[in-house]
Order: C-alpha cells, then structure tokens, then sequence
C-alpha cells in the first residue's frame, strides 16, 4: 500500500499493514481550510510532521477542530515539492518503542503546503490572504534557533537583515524569515488591526521574547525609513493584539532512518526509503521515526483564540512563569544540555548513537553530574512537571532507547546557537544565586572546554573529522586552527575572542571567573591523543558524586 490512497475507502488495506489512519475526510477538512483558516506553521520539518501535525489530527479526530494546519517554507522548495506534494501532504509517524516495537500512523493534517518566495506568486498571495482572514487564530514555527537571528555575534544587524529593512514591507525583496513574517503581520495590520498569537517552539529559552525582539527589529527599522507607522509597531508590542506565547516543546526526532525504512518496505508499506533531492542534497522521507514521550507546554496567551489544546496528548498550558519554568528545567538542565555534551563528546570520541554514550560509564557519569549536581539546585519547580522525575526519564529511559536512532552530529548541529541557553542560563544562576559560586561548577565547564577542542575539527584519536553545520564554525575554528595535539599552544590567546564573547555564552565567561578554568581543561586535552577521554576520567574520579538515581 502507498500512504497517498485513500485510507476511509481502503481502510482494511491500511488495518492489513497496521496503521492507524485518521477517522476525518481530510478533503473536507481541507475545504474548510482554505475558508476559514485557523493555524499556519512556518518549518514544515521533521518535528513539525510528527508533533504539530499529529496534535492537529488528534482534535480534528475528537471533533474539537475541523479546519488543518497550512504549513509553510521560506527556503525549502524541495521540501514542500518532493516531499509535501508528492506524499499529499501526508506522513507517516513511526514511534519506537524501547521494546523494538513500533507505531505507525498516517498523519493527514496538513491541509496545504506553501512556498513563501518571491518565485512562487501564487503561494506568496495564497498565505498573504490568509493573514488578512479574521479567522486565523495562531502561527506557529519550528525554523531552529538560527532562524530568528538578525544580528551577527558582534551585536551587528546580519546583512540581509539591513538589506531587507532598507527594502521595506515589500516582499519580493525580502530575504530573512523574520523580515517575511513582519511582512506578513503588516498585512495583517492593514486589514483591521486583527488579533493573533505567534507562537515560537523552537528549542530554546524565552522563545517568544526572542521572536518577538526579531521582529520589532525590522518593524522598528521600517518605522525609521518611513514605511510603518507608529501604531503598527504598538499592534505589536503594547496592544495586546499580538501575543508572543512561550513554549517548551520536547520530542527527540532523529532524521529518518534506512533501517527503519527497510522494515516498513519489508511489511508491504511502500516508498519509505530516504531520497536525496535538490541542490543541497537534502535527505527527505515519508514517514518520520521519533520517541514516545513528548511534551508540549505553552502560555495560554491567545488573543483570537486557539483551538483545544488542553484536549490534546502531550500538550499543557499554563501562564508565562509556569511555561518559563518548565522551558528552564528542559533547555537549561534536564535534557539539552545533557544531549548537547553527548554531541561534544560523542563527535570527540568516535560514537555514532547516543544510546551508545549513555552505556559508556564516563559519559553517563558527566552528564549526571551536569544534570542531577550541577543543574537540579538552580531549576524552579515548575510543578507541571517533576524535574527530578523528567531527567531521570529522560537519561535512564529515553537517551537508553537504543530504537532511538539518533547521532551526537545530528545533535552537534548549530552548538554555538546553543550553548548561551542549555549552559549559560545555569551559569549565570550560579552568578545571581547568593548561596552559590560559579567558580564551583566543574562538569560544565569541562564540558564549554571540550567543545572548544571540538572546534579544531580533531578526534581524540588525533585524526581529522568533519565538524556539524554551524552559522558561526568557520569563525570559531579560526581561533583554535593553528593549536597542534602535543605541542605547546597559547591557549588564552587562542580561547579568549571564544570565552568572552556574551553573544555566545550570554556572559564573558573570563569576567565571571569561569575563563582560567575552561583554558586550563583545554590545555589539558590537547596534549595528545587520548587526552580529551583521560582527561574526563581524572575530572569524575576527584570530583563525581554519586547520584540518587
């Protein structure tokens, strides 16, 4: 069977293979879409089709929504013409289970697929309308951290971002999604001033801070040049029309893998294997393979409404203290910063699966002592959640999965995006805390010290690898590409433009006391090969303690 037939009329086609298909008419809902538009996503990736996509067909199932989601890309052609259209706008969720088990659904929530560029006219006015309903009630996005950059790690406005406010709200011009998503909001505006919730769940902290800074950058630099006025700008900032929810969002949803390919084809379900299409020679496929456990947890701001989330699995509201909370347990503690050291080490140290690390002794020790020593005693119980509860789930049942097919280089992807939060927030409570001293912290800044030695692109074996895709790793690996394993460096020279730089770490990790320390691990580990695992393994065995598990 293929995953575009039609699963009412062919259902037991569907039953034969076991999967769960919706139990809408998705022509219906897609009817009722193109009328009354209620959810737009920007970032129709893996997360989206296996989360976002998959809460929509829940309440669409229950009967508590009945129009679906209008996914759109800013870059992805490719995405939305191979894989969107080609599949009609479905996929097919595969959830592994620690058993080897595994679900399948179909998810058929998607109601359209869009590719906002100037080249697509059609499409770029199809989602111009949309903005200008009175029924669209919330856009959501998953467009990675780096996607809501506008200025360079100097503090400087990135060059398309200057280029698009020169160019003003006139989208042929435009280039960053930030600049084509005011775009939109001024269309918005426009049509009456119409309320609506943007809604950031990307993994980071204050996401919506964060959005909402980007894009009063570019409405504030239109207003400058003359092609705003000034109640836009207080539309989106002071009249409580536009809301800018926080999130925390968590489902680990590694790219999708051959194996798990291989036995869907086995079972009857065809055009499951990964395929490489367009230019860049991105990895696309029909179905997507992700954990059991997800959660969802948002700030029940939404100025025209919202659909039924506290109806949906996985999916909890509460107000801006509860959600940053819960975000600040996740991100800055209880998983990310865990993930992000496996990445670090498991690039250093040659594993190509986390679950791999987590059997590994020292590693599962570092980030014990990351999570449960040095992260527990600053996290706010966001009482929705149990952080002592959440990172033992997360170390001893999820990264454990080993039908969890995820890689520390997919993990390692954009890690100076990353570090400011997933370790930055615990150090500067560390700094703010009066019962505690940043210059105590050990793991953490063994761990900073490491992705420094990451950056030279040297395993610990002392042979080349290819680092993960990074904004700012060409700048990075600059400053430590002339240091040589065995030989004598001058590391503060070589880490300091690293270790100070606030746009990286959130503070100048040499003002706070922490810069001396980071060098002196450094220095450590590139005293040859080997030195980075020695090194980690002097450090728990004066420092480690044990841990309650």
């Amino acid at each position: 069977m293929k995953i575009t037939e039609d699963y009412l009329l062919k259902r037991a086609t569907f039953d034969a293979v076991k999967v769960i298909v919706p139990s809408f008419d998705n022509k219906i809902v897609r009817e009722k879409t193109k009328i009354n538009p209620e959810w737009v996503h920007f970032g129709g990736g893996n997360l989206y089709r296996c989360f976002h996509a998959k809460v929509a067909q829940d309440l669409i199932n229950a009967g508590e929504l009945d129009t679906g989601i209008v996914v759109v890309e800013t870059f992805g052609e490719n995405l939305v013409k191979d894989l969107y259209h080609r599949f009609d706008n479905r996929s097919l969720t595969v959830t592994m289970k620690a058993d080897g088990s595994f679900d399948k659904e179909l998810v058929a929530s998607t109601a359209e697929a869009l590719y906002f560029h100037p080249s697509n006219k059609h499409d770029v006015q199809s989602l111009v309308n949309i903005f200008k309903n009175e029924s669209l009630k919330l856009v959501t996005l998953t467009i990675t951290e780096k996607g809501y950059a506008v200025k360079d790690s100097a503090g400087n406005l990135l060059k398309q971002v200057a280029q698009d406010i020169q160019a003003g709200p006139t989208f042929d011009k435009l280039q960053n999604t930030m600049a084509k998503l005011a775009y939109l909001l001024v269309e918005r505006f426009n049509a009456g001033a119409l309320p609506l919730a943007v809604v950031s769940t990307d993994n980071f902290s204050h996401n919506g801070d964060r959005l909402k800074a980007a894009v009063l950058e570019i409405a504030n630099g239109w207003l400058k040049q003359g092609f705003v006025s000034n109640s836009f700008i207080e539309y989106l900032d002071k009249d409580n029309r536009v809301s800018f929810p926080f999130t925390m969002i968590d489902r680990i949803t590694p790219l999708p893998n051959v194996d798990i390919a291989k036995k869907l084809e086995e079972e009857g379900i065809e055009e499951m294997m990964p395929y490489k299409t367009g230019d860049r020679g991105s990895e696309l496929a029909a179905f997507v393979n992700t954990e059991e456990v997800h959660y969802l947890v948002i700030e029940d701001d939404f100025p025209n409404g919202r659909p039924a989330f506290e109806k949906a699995n996985g999916v909890l509201l509460g107000n801006r203290e509860t959600v940053n909370n819960a975000d600040l347990m996740k991100v800055c503690t209880c998983l990310n910063p865990l993930h992000t050291t496996l990445a670090i080490y498991g690039c250093l140290l040659g594993f190509d699966r986390i679950y791999k690390e987590v059997q590994d002794k020292d590693l599962l020790k570092l980030i014990e002592q990351i999570g449960f020593v040095e992260g527990l005693p600053v996290v706010k119980n966001p009482e929705i959640i149990n952080p002592d509860s959440f990172i033992k789930e997360v170390i001893y049942k999820r990264f454990m999965n080993p039908n969890i097919p995820d890689t520390p280089q997919r993990i390692a992807s954009d890690t100076s995006q990353k570090v400011g939060i997933r370790f930055g927030e615990t150090i500067k409570a560390y700094v703010s805390t009066k019962n505690k001293d940043v210059k105590t912290l050990r793991f953490i800044p063994l761990t900073i010290a490491a992705w420094c030695r990451y950056l030279m692109a040297i395993d610990d074996k002392g042979q080349p690898f290819t680092p993960s895709p990074d904004p700012l790793y060409e700048e990075l690996h600059s400053y430590v590409s002339t240091i040589t394993l065995g030989e004598t460096a001058d590391v503060h020279s070589a880490l300091h433009p690293i270790l100070s730089n606030k746009e990286i770490f959130s503070v100048n990790l040499e003002e706070i006391g922490l810069g001396e320390k980071i060098e002196n691990y450094f220095a450590r580990m590139i005293t040859g090969p080997n030195a980075v695992r020695t090194v980690l393994q002097q450090e728990l065995a004066a420092h480690a303690i044990e841990v309650n598990k």
